[in-house]
């Protein structure tokens, strides 16, 4: 009997070496080799895991860049100062835009200044009250129900006593994720250095914005007429700024009759060059 037990271990053990014999060879034959690049551009990253760069977090982002599939500059959070140390990891240049950018609410349309038709009583979601057709006459103005606020993960939104978001520039990393949470695309990512705005997305007759919003652009291309740096364009009735070419002289923001183009509170006025 014991016999028969030595010979059972015996065996048993015999064809455990056998089979790690097989799985470290398979181990061998078939590894994947990792690239050292992605530990390397994992620990320049800022580590926020914020999505921002449209890969679930910043381990899958420095794979892509790793296999080239992700430009070096893609991280937000961490600026043109990640992207040369992501860039210089790649042994390549950063062609990104070196301005700091921030996210700015584009509606200045407040309880205040803009008119409500219905009373919404459901969740504090502006996604779900964009499903009702939302609460304002505007159907482009900001529903104020706070979704950007909650999406932003550095504490860089509140909403004001107006029932607006408001962004402090200090904390925002233009991650994007509150552009991604307003469902009327009322939120961009700008320049920080450019302080004069236009706060409105309505693209409806003047007559129509003056009849739900007292701050709505109205289309009446007075912006257009006073700007020396061809900077600003009203396109489908709706002021746009091109900040390539802003000087942030403010002229246009002193001609809008209805004060749909703010100047930041706060920031000095700029005479244009060409003055």
């Amino acid at each position: 009997m014991a016999n028969v037990v030595l010979v059972s271990l015996a065996s048993m053990a015999g064809v455990g070496v056998l089979l790690g014999a097989v799985i470290a060879m398979a181990y061998r034959k078939f590894a994947v080799e990792s690239d050292p690049r992605i530990d390397e551009i994992e620990e320049v990253l800022p580590g926020a895991n914020c999505g921002g760069c449209g890969y679930p977090g910043c381990r899958a982002f420095a794979e892509a860049v790793a296999r080239g599939n992700a430009p070096v500059d893609g991280c937000p959070v961490g600026g043109a100062t990640v992207a040369a140390l992501v860039a210089k990891i790649m042994g390549v240049e950063s062609e990104g835009d070196s301005r700091r950018l921030v996210a700015l609410v584009r509606c200045g349309g407040g309880r205040a200044e803009a008119k409500e038709t219905a009373e919404y009583i459901g969740l504090e979601d502006c996604r779900a009250a964009q499903l009702l057709g939302g609460h304002k006459g505007c159907q482009y103005g900001c529903l104020g129900l706070g979704s950007c606020v909650k999406a932003c993960p550095f504490d860089a939104m509140y909403m004001n006593d107006n029932g607006l978001p408001v962004v402090v520039k200090e904390r925002c990393t233009a991650c994007g994720l509150c552009v991604k949470a307003c469902p009327r695309d009322l939120i961009a990512l700008v320049p920080d250095d450019m302080f004069v705005h236009v706060l409105c997305r309505s693209y409806d007759a003047g007559r129509v914005v003056r009849s739900h919003c007292q701050v709505g652009c109205i289309g009446c291309k007075a912006c257009e007429r006073v700007c020396e740096d061809d900077a600003i364009h009203v396109t489908d009735l709706l002021a746009e700024i091109d900040y390539d070419k802003c000087t942030n002289c403010g002229k246009c923001a002193e001609a809008c009759p209805t004060k749909a183009i703010i100047i930041e509170e706060g920031q000095p006025r700029v005479v244009s060059a060409a003055s």
